[in-house]
């Protein structure tokens, strides 16, 4: 009969487990705000309670997290325009000097390699096609969409329409005591989370922005708001921004000992803030092992893309969180943290 049991069970889990990222995969578009809505909420709390513990009615606190969060918008969209006015302004400029650095390498790629590239085709003036401003468009509805969708949901978490931790209780742990429990460390953990990854992303694109500066490199405050947005996703946004910058150098910067510096300057600036301070500021008991990390960028990248790779750490934390909760499941959290986890 146990064996039965078992069986059914396994069976069960089998069926269950795809149907549940199918669900995820297809319904990215509500899952994706909401859970986006969550972290911004969850943020928001103290602030959230430190109002309500002066009387200010709910619907008043409300509306000032959402005016905060509109105020950091203003911000974001007016260094956006700043960076957009910078590029325009040195287009004539910048543009000429690009092409010829592709013409350059396109010659040496042939009699080098035997490389060929279509003619009569300008291939940075291609991004300004009519193909490529239709899909520049539709990112921008669907940017506005999951905006709107997010704020809406904030508002539900905020006035506890949505509420994290009845919803533990009743649906995940079952226990009043320890659903009290979880809830508070997943808040102190992933506010703890959001705080030091916007410090530090704050400050690798202030640095990177610097470095531009003083090495003379064009678009200063746009490279610096690019590094700030791809360290939110973790270890691949180091990467990524240290590579498109050295590229974008290359047009600029004689290939002299000027390029290295410059390269090896941005280079420093994300090992001493993403690889040394940001793991000090976290601590031991927010640590996960960096194959886990990998392993849940590469598994909410595919299902959600680009959102799916900046919310992979906080939820893997929200899971290790959970399962540290069951003693049957507290290997795997041991397993996702790389600690040593005592089982009662």
């Amino acid at each position: 009969m146990l064996n039965q049991r078992r069986t059914t069970n396994i069976l069960l889990l089998i069926i269950v487990v795809p149907l549940v990222f199918y669900l995820l995969k297809t319904l990215s578009f509500i899952f994706v705000p909401l859970i986006f809505s969550m972290f911004i909420a969850l943020l928001f709390l103290p602030l959230m309670r430190f109002l309500g513990r002066r009387r200010v009615p709910k619907f008043i606190s409300i509306v000032v997290v959402l005016l905060l969060v509109a105020l950091g918008l203003k911000l974001g969209i007016e260094l956006i325009k700043l960076s957009s006015k910078e590029i325009l302004a040195t287009k004539s400029e910048f543009f000429p000097l690009a092409e010829q650095k592709v013409a350059d390498l396109k010659v040496y790629l042939f009699e080098n390699f035997g490389i060929e590239f279509e003619e009569n085709k300008n291939p940075i003036g291609q991004f300004f096609e009519k193909e490529n401003l239709g899909s520049t468009f539709g990112f921008l509805r669907t940017f506005l969409t999951t905006l709107l969708m997010t704020a809406f949901f904030v508002v539900l978490w905020l006035g506890e329409s949505i509420n994290v931790h009845k919803l533990l209780n009743s649906v995940v742990l079952k226990q009043k005591h320890t659903s009290i429990k979880a809830f508070m460390k997943i808040e102190k953990d992933l506010i703890k989370f959001i705080k030091v990854k916007f410090l530090v992303s704050a400050l690798t694109g202030l640095f990177t922005g610097l470095m531009c500066v003083f090495f003379d490199v064009s678009f200063p405050i746009f490279w610096g708001l690019f590094a700030f947005a791809i360290n939110f996703v973790q270890m691949v946004g180091s990467f990524i921004s240290v590579i498109l910058l050295s590229i974008f150098a290359f047009v600029e910067l004689d290939p002299t000992s000027t390029l290295f510096f410059f390269v090896l300057s941005i280079t420093l600036v994300q090992v001493v803030f993403g690889a040394i301070l940001e793991p000090i500021f976290m601590g031991k008991s927010f640590s996960i092992n960096i194959i886990a990390v990998l392993v849940m960028l590469m598994f909410w990248g595919f299902l959600w893309g680009i959102p799916g790779l900046i919310m992979a750490i906080p939820i893997t934390v929200f899971i290790k969180i959970i399962l540290e909760q069951f003693p049957s499941t507290k290997i795997i959290a041991s397993l996702l943290s790389g600690n040593e986890t005592t089982i009662e």
